[in-house]
């Protein structure tokens, strides 16, 4: 198992990789709103899930601008039926628009392997095998 200093170090080097990017010489689109316009957004599950890839999220925000409020509405681990209510983010929606897309990415693949291994897992838990890789 790693260290969670370790672990954090990986987070925070994949999110890096990751906004250099998708932003590369920077978001244009981002640049048509207003720099002091601030807002709130909400992200919601459209189907039931696992939910896994939270500091991934939280990593990708706070790289961005540590001042983006993250407020979870479940954990990783959590069981959500469609249509619940994961996190919401408030802050300068400049920022927060550069930092969803590659937010979303990072919860979207690994919410979509927790929920399939958890499938998986179901699947065989009445029977006397172990399910060692995903």
């Amino acid at each position: 198992m790693l260290s969670d200093a370790v672990w954090k170090k990986d987070v925070h080097g994949t999110v890096q990789r990751a906004l250099t990017e998708d932003i590369q010489s920077g978001d244009i689109t981002a640049g048509l709103i207003p720099e002091h316009l601030e807002t709130c957004a909400r992200v919601i599950t459209r189907e039931p899930m696992v939910l896994c890839g939270s500091p991934w999220v939280d990593e990708t925000f706070r790289q961005l601008d540590p001042s983006l409020k993250v407020r979870w509405h479940a954990q990783d681990g959590d069981s959500v039926a469609a249509n619940t209510v994961l996190f919401d983010v408030q802050g300068k929606a400049r920022t927060l628009l550069t930092a969803e897309r590659t937010a979303l990415n990072f919860l979207q693949l690994l919410s979509a392997v927790a929920t399939r291994c958890k499938t998986y897992a179901d699947l065989v838990a009445k029977y006397s095998v172990t399910l060692l890789d995903t």
